[in-house]
């Protein structure tokens, strides 16, 4: 490519994880980041216009090369050249983004209604390979990495490791394991014994933490898909609370919570957790509680907005389920309102497949397209799906952003993000660790 000066790639492993969470836990986050048997061929997409995030200057007409699954060098083609034998991806006249990150995804979702019960009786095996088969298609969606937020046997850790081992196709997968529930709350059978006091909590965190979770997700108000009771009620006591946050950090774990409720949210913040899912009826002066203790909010706005109705009656939701939802719907969208307004730290989630179709796109796109229309910018919009969570998992030495030595989780699309977030609609190329996975484009 003319006279420039070559680049000269190293042929070393890439570097070791920068920003693990704590060292206890290194060992199983580090393999996301290196585990697979084989390492990404080399790399060059080149033409693109590349905005940074973080705020630093747009790159345009730019060429990002990709050894080892990392970013060697990111720069522009006047000063950037592709060394002889490297594939070449021509994004011309695309826009590159850091892959997209969902915080609240559930593989093996089952919800209330007619495609619930044709689940009733689900073996592992087949959970597993439904899981299986969601996560390849949240790939292809563009989505790099997720956060699953409680899931049946642990098969989603299972999925991770093989995703790791390069035996499976899908997202990089941080788990919360199982939920950890408390007798008589969201998502407990009505005669199961669930936790019951601090002890049992303690024990309970540290069998997740066990079996591979590095978040800790507690149901500590009432919930939508639960029949009966309260959405607002609060179900976990101050002391339940501390000892799950006590262990979970002890260990290397962070601690996340389903509420709907102000009274449950405020004593959760007291105990230390370190996010609040869903928030359905938080008000602003709960958010700033949440914002002066940097605890992290995951709205899941698009579970309770008209746009998901449709998805509601494709399984066969029943009147009950679709009553609470609409009774949490303008509330909860207050919520988000309030929570951008005060400047909580949000990281995006869809408590829904995040490649499922949702009013003209999937679901994972048009939660940030709500974040904008509640009073995000569509530059913070793309930043609650890619910094921000990478920031809350505490991989933003890896994740999060382009920029070299970072892993080369990326996407192109075709119009400018930073003037319309809804160019997220169609996603044209999808590379996880410097594998393509979607090439819409050509690769040379």
């Amino acid at each position: 490519m003319g006279s420039k000066t070559q680049l000269v790639l190293s042929r070393e492993r890439p570097p070791p994880l920068r920003s693990a969470p704590l060292a206890c836990a290194g060992a199983v986050v580090a393999g996301l980041f290196g585990g697979t048997p084989a390492l990404a061929q080399d790399l060059a997409v080149v033409g693109a216009t590349v905005p940074d995030l973080a705020g630093g200057p747009t790159v345009e007409d730019a060429v990002v090369l990709i050894r080892d699954g990392r970013i060697a060098a990111l720069g522009p083609s006047s000063t950037t050249s592709v060394p002889d034998g490297v594939p070449v991806v021509d994004a011309s006249g695309t826009w590159l983004l850091p892959g997209l990150m969902n915080m609240h995804v559930h593989f093996g979702l089952v919800l209330p209604g007619a495609a619930g019960a044709a689940l009733v009786n689900e073996t592992e095996a087949e959970l597993a390979l439904r899981m299986a088969a969601a996560a390849r298609a949240s790939l292809d969606a563009g989505i790099t990495t997720v956060r699953t937020t409680g899931e049946r046997g642990h098969v989603d850790l299972a999925l991770q490791r093989a995703i790791d081992r390069g035996e499976a196709t899908g997202p990089r997968i941080f788990s919360a394991g199982e939920s950890v529930q408390v007798t008589g709350g969201h998502g407990s059978e009505a005669e199961t014994v669930a936790n019951d006091g601090p002890y049992e909590f303690r024990e309970a965190v540290r069998k997740e933490f066990r079996a591979g979770a590095r978040w800790i997700k507690i149901l500590i108000s009432g919930g939508i898909a639960t029949p009966g009771g309260d959405i607002g009620a609060s179900y976990m006591t101050v002391d339940e609370l501390e000892a799950v946050t006590d262990i979970a950090h002890r260990l290397g774990a962070k601690v996340t919570a389903h509420s709907g409720s102000p009274s449950a949210t405020l004593d959760a913040v007291a105990a230390g957790v370190d996010c609040i899912e869903h928030g359905y009826f938080l008000t602003p002066d709960v958010f700033r509680v949440m914002r002066d203790a940097g605890t992290w909010y995951v709205p899941t706005i698009l579970v309770s907005q008209p746009g998901t109705l449709p998805f509601f009656e494709r399984i066969g939701s029943p009147p009950w389920y679709l009553e609470r939802v609409e009774a949490v719907g303008r509330r909860h969208w207050s919520a988000l309102e309030a929570a951008i307004d005060e400047g909580v730290a949000i990281a995006l989630g869809t408590d829904q497949l995040p490649h499922e179709p949702n009013d003209g796109t999937i679901a994972t796109v048009r939660e940030a397209e709500y974040y904008v229309e509640a009073g995000m910018t569509p530059l913070q919009a793309l930043r609650s799906a890619t910094i921000a969570p990478a920031r809350m998992l505490g991989v933003d030495g890896d994740l999060g952003t382009l920029e070299v030595g970072k892993l080369a989780d990326l996407i192109a699309v075709p119009a400018n993000p930073l003037e319309d977030v809804s160019a997220l609609r169609d996603i044209l190329l999808v590379v996880k660790g410097g594998d393509v996975v979607r090439d819409d484009l050509g690769m040379e």
